[in-house]
């Protein structure tokens, strides 16, 4: 289950709304907003449980901006449509072991949970979540089938992406192969302290489809750069070993990506190209105390452009619903994952392979990059 591939993007997200708020790029209200939404969330949600107040949708994040960019821009539009409901928003995430214990014991508080494509189908196997209505939920929402899947559909998205430094790198780099091309490419490399995007990365630099991963031919190819890479284990981290030159390229998050390239003035650059494409999955626990009204509101998230355009300008998530391209701010197509001339030019991930393989496939992973 990629629980800390959703946990750490997010954590990476409050970390960086942050820090933009340091640098002046984010008012003081915006960050108290937030701020207080993560420590309430969960108190409100307890309460209202507590007290056995009806027609509530309980909505669990991963905390941070999560809490203003969801509630905002999916709960209270959706209430407002629907007299009588309300959306609250919890952040002390959704874990796949809270989500077990929750439906195990017949007492689920959670309607929808953030999770990912290959935790939708790690919880749709073990009988955990309930299966996406698509009589309710449009899949014609959705720009790309690994954003609705059989267990979850995606609101948002995210990307990692090929990062790197102009200035000691005046021939730009175009992908993957480059990025393993030490003679043509001299210099520090980083990779994230994970299989997941990593190992992908590794296969296109041979030549050869994303999927299925040769796990061994991979790993082995990981291992050429072994003298020339360092790992990360958060965005924040990523950030600061390119800005300093530590690292002359990298695979990071594009929400990093995006604040350095614009804050080093194009000094730092990234290229969509063979970008992985990740989707932000919504699941909903089997037996949900809000029932229907779980798929309705998902439903909802999926079918309004505007505010997952929203979102892309607060969090910098990408949106999913084909029509949001159009809207987006002309300054922030160069940084939306899924505007179409973007989009195209990545793999999307593969969760149901992820989803079968992640446990024992980062354990060797973590054990090459470390023996």
């Amino acid at each position: 289950m990629r629980d800390d591939e959703i946990q750490s993007f997010h954590q990476d997200c409050v970390e960086l709304a942050q820090e933009k708020h340091a640098r002046g790029q984010l008012s003081r209200r915006q960050l108290m907003q937030a701020m207080a939404a993560l420590g309430g969330a969960g108190l409100a949600t307890a309460s209202a449980h507590a007290q056995g107040t009806p027609r509530e949708l309980v909505m669990v994040n991963w905390g941070g901006l999560a809490n203003q960019g969801f509630g905002n821009f999916y709960g209270d539009p959706f209430a407002a449509e629907n007299p009588g409901w309300r959306v609250v928003q919890d952040s002390s995430g959704p874990a796949t072991g809270r989500i077990r214990s929750m439906v195990e014991s017949g007492r689920v508080a959670w309607d929808l949970c953030d999770s990912s494509a290959s935790g939708a189908k790690l919880l749709g196997g073990l009988n955990l979540a309930t299966k996406v209505d698509y009589s309710i939920v449009d899949r014609a929402n959705v720009i790309a089938p690994v954003f609705a899947l059989e267990y979850g559909a995606a609101p948002y998205s995210f990307s990692s992406v090929l990062c790197y430094d102009s200035s000691k790198l005046p021939t730009p780099p175009t992908g993957w192969a480059d990025f393993w091309n030490l003679q043509r490419f001299p210099g520090t490399r980083l990779l994230r302290r994970d299989a997941v995007c990593s190992l992908e990365a590794a296969m296109i630099s041979m030549g050869r489809p994303a999927y299925p991963i040769d796990v061994r031919a991979a790993m082995r190819r990981v291992g050429e750069l072994r003298r020339n890479l360092v790992f990360w284990t958060n965005g924040s981290e990523s950030e600061q070993l390119m800005r300093t030159g530590e690292a002359v390229m990298g695979q990071v998050w594009h929400t990093r990506a995006s604040v350095l390239e614009r804050e080093s003035n194009g000094r730092i650059k990234f290229i969509w190209n063979q970008g992985i494409l990740q989707p932000g999955i919504f699941v909903i626990p089997r037996g949900n105390p809000g029932g229907v009204m779980a798929q309705r509101l998902l439903g909802s998230m999926l079918a309004k452009p505007e505010p997952q355009v929203g979102l892309l300008g607060l969090l910098g998530n990408g949106p999913t619903n084909p029509r949001a391209a159009a809207l987006v701010p002309a300054e922030l197509k160069r940084f939306n994952p899924t505007d179409p001339a973007n989009e195209r030019q990545q793999v999307a991930i593969d969760g149901n392979w992820w989803g079968d393989n992640y446990q024992q496939v980062n354990a060797d992973f973590i054990d090459a990059i470390t023996g």
